[in-house]
């Protein structure tokens, strides 16, 4: 008899095939995750969250080592499922880090390098997500999950990069890159907004995209649901309520204080929706992942990244690594650490594989399904090397080794005995370096040019003419 594959099934297994299996196989294939859901006792698809923080810093969280900002919700997921060490993103900023999460690829194989920048310049048709490539929402909704955004969209803000062009069936949120907490019209160019219609949001914005997150579960708890959460929090502006600022009296930086208060509200969020799922019964089949979008930028929001070098921008660790856990109850087993390099272009075929949906073939993606490391049932690593590029600065990892390049200059890292990177090894090793190197020419023959350039101010507002560079 040919075995069934508990990580694609979609029935149940009937009584005369655990017979068959044999106690032992019955058991194996039990906690394996074949456990009931919700509707009827019939086995059902996993739900699926995926929460994304905005440049919040590595140390920021308990389960990392912060003392002075307590997220109990957000330690949880550390302490019931799997914690990943290495945890990178793809890009140490915000806009072309969401564009390989949602697409399980490099996102400079289509040419998304580059933050969009403010309006007028990200209005513009060329700028965002490109439209042929497939996004997670896609997938799952392509797999039978309903399908919603609550939060930072950052993908494009002309209308063919809305969110309902992109796989999903809900939107709340905005489309900008950064926005007001207090003020749902600011910026003007990006309200905060259901679908496409302005909403006057009265709400402090983080409890509001909480509240529509617990809404949405609440709402389709009957079927399988994808959310996708990309909070702005702890992203600047730096805006706090004073409910949230009175918890933290000890600390006397007024910017600390105001960051740890948007971490704590967004801690809460976290809370609030494990809590809704513990209510409806959802909880030990919903696979949850937090991450952060990249490190954190001390100067702007007073974020810690320790014990890593550099934040927000650099390719030095404290950029590209980030607190990154994954719960999924019955499948991941409480406590994991795991210590190998993943990275956020992993969560696509990740959720895929859950959720027993078919990932994009053509063309192929980049991540790969953690799980099977996670849990032990497939030995070796998850990557042999991982890439970087963003403009001219280039980052490779390679096991324990990494190179830089920046300002024209390459530099060589041990992490293993050097996380922070200090110790530039590039002229005692120059053979590693160079076979680094060259891993990075044959990675980045198959990449595009950027589709537009960075964007920064100039007096009086205006913005530096858009020219991609050819490479």
């Amino acid at each position: 008899m040919a075995t069934k594959n508990p990580s694609t099934m979609t029935g149940q297994y009937t009584r005369r095939d655990l017979l068959a299996l044999g106690a032992a196989g019955a058991v194996g294939l039990l906690t394996r995750g074949l456990y009931a859901g919700a509707a009827g006792g019939k086995a059902r698809k996993p739900n699926v969250i995926v929460i994304m923080a905005d440049d919040l810093g590595y140390a920021d969280v308990g389960f990392q080592g912060c003392k002075d900002i307590p997220t109990p919700h957000i330690d949880s997921i550390a302490a019931n499922g799997v914690r990943f060490t290495a945890g990178y993103v793809s890009c140490p900023v915000c806009s072309p880090t969401r564009a390989g999460l949602v697409t399980g690829r490099y996102q400079n194989r289509f040419g998304h390098e580059f933050n969009t920048g403010g309006a007028p310049h990200s209005l513009q048709e060329h700028i965002g997500l490109p439209v042929e490539e497939k996004t997670f929402a896609d997938v799952m909704k392509s797999g039978g999950y309903v399908t919603g955004v609550i939060g930072k969209w950052h993908l494009g803000m002309h209308a063919k990069y809305h969110p309902f062009k992109r796989g999903f069936d809900e939107f709340f949120g905005h489309l900008a890159g950064s926005h007001s907490y207090f003020r749902w019209d600011s910026p003007p160019t990006s309200p905060i907004q259901r679908g496409h219609e302005p909403v006057k949001e009265a709400e402090y914005l983080t409890d509001a995209f909480n509240r529509e997150a617990v809404s949405f579960i609440e709402r389709h708890k009957d079927k399988p649901f994808f959310l996708y959460l990309p909070y702005n929090a702890p992203h600047t502006p730096m805006h706090a309520p004073e409910k949230y600022l009175k918890r933290f009296p000890d600390i006397a930086d007024k910017k600390r204080r105001t960051y740890a208060a948007m971490v704590s509200a967004m801690d809460d969020g976290v809370g609030m929706i494990l809590a809704k799922l513990k209510a409806l019964k959802l909880h030990d089949n919903t696979l949850v992942i937090f991450l952060s979008d990249n490190g954190g930028p001390y100067r702007a929001n007073a974020s810690d990244n320790a014990p890593l070098n550099g934040g927000k921008s650099s390719m030095l660790e404290g950029g590209i690594r980030v607190p990154f856990v994954m719960q999924w109850p019955k499948r991941i087993k409480a406590g994991t650490v795991y210590d190998r390099p993943v990275i956020s272009l992993d969560i696509l075929p990740t959720v895929a594989a859950a959720g027993g949906a078919k990932a994009p073939t053509e063309p192929g993606i980049d991540g790969v399904d953690v799980l099977p490391f996670v849990r032990g049932d497939k030995a070796g690593t998850p990557h042999k090397i991982l890439f970087w590029r963003r403009g001219t600065d280039y980052a490779v990892r390679r096991g324990d080794s990494k190179a830089i390049k920046r300002k024209d200059r390459w530099y060589l890292y041990d992490l293993a005995n050097d996380l922070r990177e200090k110790n530039n090894l590039a002229e005692d090793k120059p053979e590693l370096l160079a076979e680094l190197r060259a891993a990075v020419d044959k990675w980045e023959k198959g990449l595009v040019p950027p589709k537009w350039t960075a964007i920064y101010k100039r007096k009086h507002g205006q913005r530096k003419k858009d020219k991609p560079k050819a490479r």
